[in-house]
């Protein structure tokens, strides 16, 4: 996305296999980058990768410090910022009634609080440029729920939920807040999936595959370029057809 090219862009959680990707075709674009997450020796190896990326270590979780981050990565930015993504999130997974209030709240709290916290500081940079890009990443159990996954289907599908009401809030001030719902993706997250279990999720997709981050990172550049301007408060699935809305 050639209008992509000197943007400045925060991507959250941006060691994992997604993030990586993400902060990967981003660069191709010629976009400024402030990478972030909180595996530091993760970050100094993207960092020697890309050189248009600069790092900026951060835990989400930390609500009472995220606007100082939001401001810290717009002045590493050059004072601007013209798009965030929301990738950084955490499962925490169990059954319903053995998941202890502290399993459901550090779930809540980061996915759902401290991703709003990150849209809302956005949010007044992005007034003051009178336009801007918000891409949260949710999941495809957001929509159809999962086992052992009340918390994390919970944060996500609120996701999904706070996305919209922002997108009525703040689509006429020229800011667009959009969401990609992933599938099933070849990650660490799910090599960790016992084999059976994963040719029997991989039988339920049209697709016949699981997906790949650079699948997901293909749409958030779209979503974050000019091609997507008259999209907002909408959700992407990319799942290879698991989940048809």
């Amino acid at each position: 996305m050639s209008d992509l090219n000197k943007k400045n862009i925060i991507v959250t959680g941006a060691t994992g296999g997604i993030g990586s990707s993400i902060v990967k075709k981003l660069s191709e674009t010629g976009a400024n980058i402030i990478a972030s997450g909180t595996k530091v020796h993760k970050l100094e190896e993207l960092k020697k990768k890309f050189y248009n990326l600069k790092i900026l270590p951060f835990d989400i979780s930390q609500n009472d410090k995220v606007e100082n981050f939001i401001e810290q990565a717009s002045q590493e930015l050059g004072g601007n910022l013209d798009c965030i993504i929301n990738n950084a999130g955490v499962a925490n997974d169990n059954l319903a009634i053995r998941m202890t209030l502290d399993e459901w709240k550090k779930v809540i709290d980061l996915n759902l609080t401290s991703t709003f916290l990150m849209c809302k500081y956005a949010i007044k940079k992005m007034l003051k440029n009178k336009k801007g890009k918000i891409v949260n990443i949710t999941s495809v159990v957001g929509h159809t729920g999962n086992i052992g996954q009340t918390n994390y289907t919970a944060s996500k599908a609120g996701l999904i939920a706070m996305s919209k009401s922002l997108s009525l809030e703040y689509a006429k001030k020229n800011i667009n807040i959009n969401c990609i719902s992933p599938g099933f993706i070849k990650t660490a997250m799910t090599d960790k999936i016992d084999e059976k279990f994963k040719e029997i999720i991989v039988s339920k997709i049209p697709s016949a595959r699981l997906g790949e981050p650079d699948d997901i990172a293909n749409a958030v550049l779209f979503l974050a370029s000019n091609d997507a301007d008259y999209i907002n408060g909408e959700t992407l699935h990319v799942n290879g057809g698991l989940y048809m809305a």
